[in-house]
């Protein structure tokens, strides 16, 4: 693993209207949940001081299913509360912006998920304690990260628990010795600068 790549987690949401004719919303877009990565099990920290937000806050955007090319809004604010994170977002008016706008509104979609880059990890083996005493290993506990986006996506893997994660490509299986799985890996990483998919 490295020390700062690009990646994402979904989680369903409770969203919130909080005015329809400014076309806004408070939805939840992460928590220390842990979450099953390739290297293991990963947990973002809610610690004080643990995420960035000035990104969102400054320049964030609401995209749809992480495609930088659909836009649908801004974020208003960002602020963790309780080891959750929480936005108040804005849609757009625009066509493409109101479709997503008012299958949300329905409840037809209620997935989020966040894109963000991790500063600092903390490795937690197994039978350990993260050095907070919060976390059992084995885990990595990203002590630093910033978020970059939010998205509403629209196929979480598993909605029944709460928590759901688009389906990350889980290696497939191969004789000793066939590593052509993480050289593709290698090679999307080095492609796409760093994201995980």
């Amino acid at each position: 693993m490295t020390k700062k790549q690009k990646m994402q987690r979904d989680l369903s949401f409770d969203i919130r209207a909080l005015d329809d004719e400014k076309r806004n919303f408070e939805l939840s877009f992460s928590s220390e949940e842990a979450y099953q990565r390739w290297f293991g099990s990963e947990i973002l920290s809610h610690e004080p001081n643990a995420v960035d937000l000035s990104r969102l806050n400054e320049i964030g955007v609401l995209l749809y299913n992480h495609n930088r090319d659909k836009v649908l809004g801004r974020i208003d604010k960002a602020w963790v509360k309780d080891n959750r994170a929480y936005a108040t977002v804005t849609f757009d008016d625009d066509e493409e912006a109101d479709v997503i706008y008012q299958k949300t509104k329905s409840g037809t979609l209620r997935a989020v998920s966040v894109g963000y880059t991790v500063d600092s990890w903390e490795e937690v083996a197994a039978g350990k304690k993260s050095s907070d005493g919060r976390h059992a290993g084995p885990c990595s506990v990203a002590l630093k990260w910033q978020p970059y986006e939010i998205s509403i996506v629209s196929v979480p893997a598993d909605a029944t628990v709460g928590v759901g994660r688009e389906m990350e490509h889980e290696p497939e299986v191969f004789e000793k010795g066939d590593y052509s799985y993480y050289e593709r890996q290698i090679l999307l990483n080095k492609n796409l600068g760093g994201i995980i998919i």
